[in-house]
Order: structure tokens, then C-alpha cells, then sequence
């Protein structure tokens, strides 16, 4: 099974939450489409962003909201009546949730249950993602790969909420859309890297960083392992699984998103990664901050998208740091970051293994 992204030419997509990392990659893959895309996000104001450096702001239909106002929300659907609906707001740092609970349990939970509840309301609405994450399942710190049929229940607000805006689906699913024509879908993404992430308290834009800064780099936990990636990956398997289910809704379902057993790596491992590629005599060293629980070990089996679809992940770890450093540092020099976005995303879709990280 192959995805033509040809698909999306002239559909309307509403993405939420377009202006985040993953949202920006997500803006620009199906604005080089010429797909017509509807942005949905509170647009906060930040001295770095990725979406206001890569100019794909005028090939969009941007719009400023929150996902927590169900009138404007249903307001936005009634106006644009979108084919297609990708679900990526979220307040998604770990740590920032142990700091605000409460904006994180409402962003994520009812920010899930109002945009489900303006696709209720919306005949256009053909198929829906929800794009939650990795750590939605209860973490029992064991080494291969949780399946979509294991117990959810995330530890920290953030990945409780995740898990709970993963019921929420399921229950707006079984209630509202069993005998519709709508088609939804869950995708359980692991760790992303890649150009243009400059959150707090993630490892690569830390590193980044330090490294413009020609410190050292500080590593709170080296020996956690976690399913690092490249963001293409997470993006392009979006974009298969709301294309199938538009086309045929027995595909729709619960969707591990993750690399291979292979490019699951301790964090220390990356930054060596990192260090190898960046080059100009960085180091790094491990030191605790005492900060809240995070989960030591977690790992995704795929297998479900792999035997439902054909997928299999195009880039290695060493690859997609080579590529987040490639971008880092033409930023860092004032070069053109959208043409390396845009080189990227064709080196992606072009290249890979033999199988296709998209289909064979």
C-alpha cells in the first residue's frame, strides 16, 4: 500500500495547533502540496518560532483560537467546512504540566472533546486524527515495545491528560460516529527531533542551544531510553492514516507512530550522536536537576502500522540528527531554513529503504 500525497491537492485540512513544531512541519509538507489548510491555534507569541521562520504562514489560512472556546471552534468548522481534521493542540511539555495541571488537563482533554464535539456538528468531516502521544500508556518500565491494546494511564498530568484525550476519542467514537461516515483515528507518537524545536526542557534544543552558546550540554537523565525520531515520520504516517481512512474507514483505529527497535536509544547515546555531528569540540555532562518523575524506559511496537499499511520508518537516528543539525545550523548563520525544510521533505519522500517509510 503506497501514499500519493497527491491526495491532498485542493482539500481542506483544519489543522490544530499548526503553529507548534510538529505543526509547522505538518504546515509546510501539505502547503508544498497545494493541499488548502485551515490553522487553528492560540498563537503564542514567542521570540523563536518555527512556523514565523519557515514563511509558510501565506500559503495557510491562519487562525488565531483556542481550542478551549467550543463556539469559536464550531464557528471556524461552520465557516471553512474542512474534508479532513488533524488534531495536534496540546500543551506538550512534561515538566510544564507539573506546573500548570489544570491548563494542561484543559488544553488536552477538553480542547480534544470540543474539537470532536464541532466535527459532530460538521457534514463535511470525512476523517479525523488525534495525535496524542508515546506516553499515554501505563509505564511499567519493562523493555519491548507497548502495543495499542495495553492499559492507558500516563503517569505525569501531561501524559494522563494524553491518555484521557485518547478515552475521550474513543468514546466520541463508539457514541456519536459508529453508524457515520466520519472515520477517526488515534496516533500515539514517540520522541520527535528535528529542525526548528526550540521548547524547553527537550533534549535536542537544548543541545542546540548550548551548542550556539559553546557551553556544555547538561544531561538530566542519559540513561533514560526513549523512541527518537525524526519529525517527518510522525507527519508523513498522519498523513497516511487520514488519507486511508478517508478513502476506506476500516482502517480507522489506534496507531503506534515509532522507529525501529534499533533507533531506540538512552539519551546519552543521542547527545553522542549529536556531539559526532555537530562537530566544534562539544561535550556534555550528566547531572541530575532533581526535577519531577519521568519515565526511565519506553519503547513502541509498531507492528500494527506496519501490517496494516505497509510502513516502515525512512530515516535512522543518525540521519535525523544529521538533518536537525543541517538545519540548526543554517538558522544559526541567518541562511534560508524554509529551503532546507523544503530539501529535506523531498530527500524524505524520495529516499529511504527499498520498502518506503510510506507504503510498498
Amino acid at each position: 500500500m503506497e501514499l500519493d500525497l497527491n491526495f491532498y491537492q485542493g482539500k481542506t485540512i483544519l489543522l490544530t495547533g499548526h503553529t507548534g513544531f510538529k505543526g509547522s512541519w505538518m504546515s509546510v509538507v501539505l502547503a508544498n502540496i497545494g493541499a488548502h489548510v485551515i490553522g487553528y491555534s492560540t498563537c503564542t507569541e514567542e521570540k523563536t518560532r518555527l512556523f514565523d521562520l519557515c514563511g509558510v504562514k501565506d500559503q495557510l489560512t491562519h487562525i488565531k483560537g483556542d481550542v478551549r472556546d467550543l463556539d469559536h471552534l464550531k464557528a471556524v468548522f461552520a465557516e471553512h467546512q474542512p474534508e479532513i481534521v488533524i488534531h495536534m493542540a496540546a500543551q506538550p511539555i512534561v515538566r510544564k504540566s507539573y506546573q500548570d495541571p489544570v491548563g494542561t488537563y484543559s488544553t488536552n482533554v477538553m480542547g480534544t472533546v470540543n474539537v470532536l464535539e464541532a466535527v459532530r456538528q460538521t457534514p463535511s468531516v470525512r476523517s479525523v486524527l488525534n495525535v496524542t502521544t508515546d506516553k499515554v500508556y501505563e509505564n511499567r518500565e519493562w523493555v519491548w515495545g507497548y502495543r495499542e491494546n495495553e492499559p492507558l494511564d500516563g503517569f505525569d498530568p501531561y501524559s494522563n491528560s494524553k491518555s484521557c484525550s485518547e478515552l475521550v476519542t474513543h468514546c466520541y467514537k463508539n457514541s456519536f460516529f459508529a453508524d457515520s461516515h466520519i472515520a477517526i483515528s488515534t496516533a500515539r507518537a514517540g520522541n520527535v527531533i528535528g529542525g526548528g524545536d526550540f521548547a524547553k526542557d527537550r533534549i535536542i534544543p537544548d543541545c542546540v542551544r548550548a551548542a550556539l552558546k559553546r557551553e556544555t550540554i547538561v544531561v538530566r537523565n542519559p540513561y533514560s531510553t526513549r523512541p527518537f525520531q525524526h519529525v517527518l515520520e510522525p507527519v508523513c504516517a498522519y498523513l497516511m492514516i487520514a488519507a486511508k481512512q478517508y478513502e476506506n474507514a476500516e482502517y480507522a483505529g489506534w496507531y503506534n507512530v515509532g522507529p525501529d527497535e534499533r533507533d531506540c536509544f538512552r539519551t546519552g547515546a543521542l547527545v553522542d550522536t549529536f556531539v559526532k555531528h555537530w562537530g566544534e569540540g562539544l561535550q556534555w555532562v550528566d547531572r541530575s536537576d532533581d526535577g519531577p518523575h519521568e519515565a526511565n524506559f519506553l519503547k513502541l511496537d509498531c507492528s500494527k502500522l506496519k501490517a496494516t499499511f505497509g510502513w516502515q520508518p525512512r530515516w535512522d537516528l543518525d540521519t535525523a540528527v544529521q538533518k536537525t543539525v543541517e538545519w540548526s545550523k543554517v538558522w544559526a548563520s541567518g541562511g534560508d531554513v524554509r529551503a532546507v525544510m523544503d530539501r529535506q521533505i523531498a530527500e524524505y519522500l524520495q529516499g529511504g529503504r527499498t520498502d518506503g517509510a510510506l507504503g510498498n
